[in-house]
């Protein structure tokens, strides 16, 4: 599953991706430690002794479903602000400390949340901590800083505009999930981010930003008691506020084709077609993962071999399950010359028909699974990997789940695989939109 179709990040790193921590167990590694402290915010500690190397990630159950209409864009305006300066260190300091010990920091911000991590060396991890914290809870949203990262944003926003496959995915978002927070745009827009100010930034801050709606997972070769302490000594001082998390709004159910056709300056077209799909916590979920993969999620995939290797129609086409709190959505792109797009997409419906009919053979269904066994195994062979998947998991499904997930993936049977694609794949209700080279005058 992708996780990362529009995630916004400071400098570099979707939706749930489910990771997988099954690998983790597969290690022989102890099981994670999870628990909860006395002001609601929870804690998961993972041992992981491969390398002298701690991951910290703080996930803050914020993104832009939260945000109100005047709002747009103030959960990623945190994540650039928040390494901008605190009550105790100035602008910089974050930056410093961590760089100074050899470590990295960043942060992503998605649809139902916000994540900031660092990952430095074991003997660092209290400086880790205390950064995140002070971080979190003391950042100054100072109004030079702010407007200075304002351009920033813009900057960030024109460069997403610019490159189509990004492009395409964020509007095919918007059409997904018309009217619906999902829809809305992870930047927000020029006008409200020109009406961001320290004030209204803080206000935002104080109201998430609260122990109940976090989540700090610590992964490395590190004690689990020893990490609760220094936990309790920072993160654990910060009083409860009775914050509750608002029920995430379900999408309004696609009824027909919704198409749509831009014209923009690249010589190459492209096409992306997006059906509404199960929410993270419906483990539906699981069987059309494979039903993606199987489609167009390989190399090898029924949609890749017929469309770029047999009939030469495609450069490219990828297909992926993003899951969210409210609603999830299936998406597919293609790269292609604009002549072949009505094509193109009629043979992706008529290999869907396939799917629905037969569903996938045996080899097909053994091939996707190993698949994600090999996926999850390398995303969770890492202290990175295992904190943003168990982070990512408890934030917006629960941690067991994601423990368990890649055993329920090899019970997934052909006859559930082809029922997922009937259910969720139509050939009737779904959004298309393309991207077409601009007509010459």
């Amino acid at each position: 599953m992708a996780v990362a179709a529009l995630l916004a990040g400071c400098a570099g790193s979707g939706a749930r991706s489910r990771p997988g921590a099954e690998g983790a167990a597969e290690a022989d590694l102890p099981a994670p430690v999870r628990s909860v402290l006395k002001n609601g915010m929870r804690l998961i500690v993972q041992e992981h002794r491969a390398a002298d190397v701690v991951a910290v990630y703080l996930f803050i159950g914020v993104g832009v479903r939260y945000e109100k209409p005047d709002e747009l864009g103030y959960a990623h305006f945190q994540e650039h602000m928040l390494f901008k300066g605190t009550d105790r260190f100035g602008p910089g300091y974050i930056d410093r400390t961590v760089e100074g010990v050899g470590g990295r920091s960043n942060a992503m911000t998605s649809f139902d949340y916000t994540a900031f991590y660092i990952v430095l060396p074991t003997e660092a991890t209290a400086t880790g901590v205390e950064l995140l914290h002070d971080m979190a809870f003391d950042s100054t949203f100072a109004p030079a800083e702010v407007a200075r990262e304002r351009e920033v944003i813009f900057e960030e926003d024109r460069i997403a505009q610019d490159n189509p496959r990004t492009a395409i995915i964020r509007q095919l978002y918007g059409l997904v999930f018309a009217g619906n927070p999902y829809g809305r745009p992870v930047l927000g827009t020029r006008e409200t981010m020109l009406a961001a100010t320290q004030a209204r930034l803080r206000a935002f801050n104080r109201h998430y930003y609260v122990p109940e709606n976090m989540t700090l997972v610590v992964a490395g070769p590190v004690s689990p008691v020893a990490v609760r302490a220094m936990v309790d000594g920072t993160f654990g001082r910060d009083p409860a506020t009775g914050y509750k998390t608002p029920p995430a709004p379900a999408p309004r159910p696609l009824s027909g084709m919704v198409r749509r056709t831009v014209e923009r300056p690249e010589q190459q077209a492209h096409l992306a077609m997006g059906w509404q799909a199960p929410r993270s916590d419906d483990p539906q979920g699981d069987a059309l993962d494979l039903v993606t993969t199987i489609l167009a999620g390989t190399e090898s995939s029924r949609l890749a071999r017929r469309l770029r290797d047999q009939e030469r129609l495609v450069s490219s086409v990828t297909m992926s399950y993003s899951a969210l709190m409210g609603g999830g959505i299936a998406s597919l792109r293609a790269d292609l010359e604009a002549k072949d797009v009505d094509r193109v997409e009629q043979i992706i419906l008529e290999e869907i028909a396939k799917m629905q009919e037969s569903g996938p053979t045996e080899e097909e269904r053994r091939l996707a699974v190993t698949k994600f066994e090999a996926q999850h195994a390398f995303d969770t062979e890492t202290s990175e990997g295992l904190a943003y998947a168990y982070g990512l998991a408890e934030t917006t499904w629960t941690l067991d789940a994601e423990l368990h997930y890649v055993d329920r993936l090899r019970h997934i049977t052909r006859e559930q695989i082809r029922d997922a694609a009937r259910r969720y794949l139509s050939r009737t209700s779904y959004a298309r939109l393309a991207f077409v080279p601009r007509a010459t005058k």
